[in-house]
């Protein structure tokens, strides 16, 4: 067979190179992935700030761990409200929900009831709540912003009513108190060390589990052909990791260790991680947030699962009230306002699409520490709570605008 001269084969005359330098490919990174990156750069921004303007204590030991428990419940409502609004669902209801179930737990521990039995109350408690919410939203087909608007309602007037007759009720539980003020206890010869052993040993777990975790990851992607990074920077990453996590538990490790509110919102994250990412109910969840016609006619119950969203979201309030009433030490008439603006802010920061179908509970614990890192830096500085409102809503604004562009581009 002949070739003419318009059939022959062209050869370029630059060819692109096998393999990136380092700089370019850091470069190509942060473009393809700059809304999955885009909450670390702003948290790191605002980390270094903050410490320049406070002189460093807001990066101080005490700071740190005052900074973890106040984001705990934040960041256990967030997890919940991020399966919310990957369903296409929103629930305005958490915040006094969680206030009102914590004044529960507190009228229990009043009334003497023991704590291991007050706990597992409260939490079946806020289930039921979410399941009746879900029940409206999926049964009645009330939608689900009329029915947790009208749940914001109906539980911040049992909040009042429950605390009308004390005003301010006080918890004494020493038991209860630890969950959110208290911190693990160290191996028996920690004693004789000047930092918290048992925080260095989790640590050091964290970044071997890490570092094996990656791995196996970039190991399947391999197998699969999917694009990866380079060796390079691949190392890089892993020793940024490295250093992030040792160093974060090093300055937990020199002051009184592990506070329990990080467990239990690491406990939380790592169980509904699991169920997003290795089950089947979480594939179906993001099915549903991706087009829930197709969902449906692919034989997902769509009723179903959108019911037990919303139980989850229940469940986690009670237990957000729960974190909430321990910090305080009391449960107070107030108590729940805002907390849903601040978890739906967390869930946009960290990476939830407004067209549903896209987030990662992962990443919306760095939206979580990104709400929660302003508030506590402007308090350092004695910025006044007005204009506080004013930033954090600005950072609420960009951070949706950022990803309809993002999107828009995608």
């Amino acid at each position: 067979m002949k070739l003419d001269k318009e059939t022959t084969f062209a050869v370029p005359l630059e060819q692109k190179p096998e393999h990136e330098s380092v700089g370019s490919e850091i470069l190509s990174l942060l473009k393809g992935n700059i809304r999955e990156y885009a909450m670390y750069i702003a948290l790191v921004v605002i980390f270094v700030i903050f410490t320049i303007a406070t002189n460093g204590l807001f990066l101080s030991p005490r700071n740190l761990i005052n900074l973890v428990n106040q984001t705990g419940y934040v960041a256990v409502l967030a997890i919940g409200m991020t399966l919310i609004l990957i369903i296409k669902h929103i629930d305005l209801a958490v915040g006094f929900v969680a206030g009102f179930l914590g004044a529960v737990a507190a009228i229990l521990l009043m009334n003497g009831m023991n704590v291991w039995l007050v706990i597992p109350i409260v939490l079946c408690c806020g289930a039921l709540i979410g399941a009746y919410q879900g029940f409206l939203v999926t049964v009645i087909k009330v939608p689900a912003f009329v029915t947790t608007l009208a749940g914001m309602f109906m539980f911040r007037g049992l909040l009042s009513l429950v605390t009308a007759g004390t005003g301010t009720i006080i918890v004494r539980d020493r038991t209860f108190l630890q969950l959110s003020n208290g911190f693990i206890p160290d191996l028996p010869w920690g004693d004789r060390l000047e930092f918290h052993l048992l925080t260095l040993l989790i640590g050091v777990f964290l970044v071997a589990a890490m570092i094996y975790s990656q791995i196996k990851s970039r190991r399947s992607m391999q197998r699969y052909n999917f694009k990866t990074s380079s060796p390079v920077i691949f190392g890089i990453k892993l020793i940024m990791l490295t250093a992030l996590i040792m160093g974060i538990t090093w300055i937990m490790a020199s002051y009184r260790g592990l506070p329990w509110t990080a467990v239990i919102v690491t406990v939380v994250l790592l169980i509904y991680n699991f169920i997003l990412t290795k089950t089947r109910f979480g594939r179906h969840i993001y099915a549903i947030g991706g087009n829930t016609e197709a969902a449906e006619l692919s034989g997902i119950k769509v009723r179903r699962v959108t019911f037990l969203v919303f139980s989850s979201m229940g469940l986690l309030s009670a237990l957000a009230g729960i974190l909430y009433t321990s910090r305080l030490a009391s449960a107070t008439p107030t108590a729940g306002l805002g907390f849903e603006l601040d978890a739906i802010a967390s869930s946009y920061i960290g990476g939830v699409s407004v067209s549903g179908g896209v987030g990662r509970v992962t990443n919306t614990i760095i939206g979580a520490l990104v709400i929660m890192s302003l508030t506590n830096g402007m308090n350092l500085l004695g910025v006044d709570i007005s204009f506080q409102y004013v930033v954090k809503g600005l950072i609420f604004i960009l951070a949706v605008a950022f990803d309809v562009t993002t999107g828009s581009r995608r």
